[in-house]
Order: structure tokens, then C-alpha cells, then sequence
């Protein structure tokens, strides 16, 4: 299973945020389940602290491939930096797998 579709997964059943700001404001509250960053980001620093904060505050983080591909799989017709699963919905037991 990969990242992609488990992001559309929690997408379709349980909630996600998009965005680095987002991203960052659920890793900060806690409510952060699972973090998947771009590594094609540019500037790097817009991402760059996500693995810092997660280490800390013990949240899985996982770097995906493609920005436009995140973009694609949280529903949006851009690409994205950064998204956020807060609830996995159907998608709880794909979760696992990355913790």
C-alpha cells in the first residue's frame, strides 16, 4: 500500500489537512496522526522543520515523492507541499504500517 492511497483513503472516510501552515498547526496541537511531506518542495526550508517537529512530538513522517502527486491523492487540482491525516477514517489499519 502506498502513501498516495492512504492519504486518499483518510481523505474519503476521516480528515486530512493541506499545507505546510496546516500541517505544522496539527503537529503543534497533536492532533497530527500521520505527516507525508514532498521532497521535490523548492525552497526546502518550507518543509524542512516538518521531521524536526514530528521527531519531538513523536508523530510518524513520512517523504513522498512528488508534490503533484499529493496534491492529486488530498483532491486538490494543484500540488502540495505538505499534508496532514488527523482522522484515518477507513484508512486505520494502513496507518499502522508507518508508526
Amino acid at each position: 500500500m502506498d502513501i498516495y492511497s492512504v492519504i486518499e483513503k483518510a481523505k474519503k472516510s476521516g480528515k486530512i489537512e493541506k499545507g505546510t501552515n496546516e500541517v505544522t498547526k496539527a503537529i503543534e496541537r497533536e492532533t497530527a496522526k500521520l505527516v507525508v511531506y514532498a521532497k521535490d518542495v523548492e525552497p526546502k526550508e518550507i518543509v524542512q522543520h516538518l521531521p524536526v517537529l514530528c521527531k519531538e512530538k513523536n508523530i510518524p513522517c513520512v517523504e513522498a515523492d512528488s508534490k503533484q502527486k499529493l496534491g492529486i491523492s488530498a483532491g486538490l487540482p494543484v500540488s502540495t507541499s505538505s499534508v496532514v491525516i488527523v482522522d484515518a477514517g477507513d484508512a486505520e489499519s494502513e496507518l499502522a504500517a508507518f508508526k
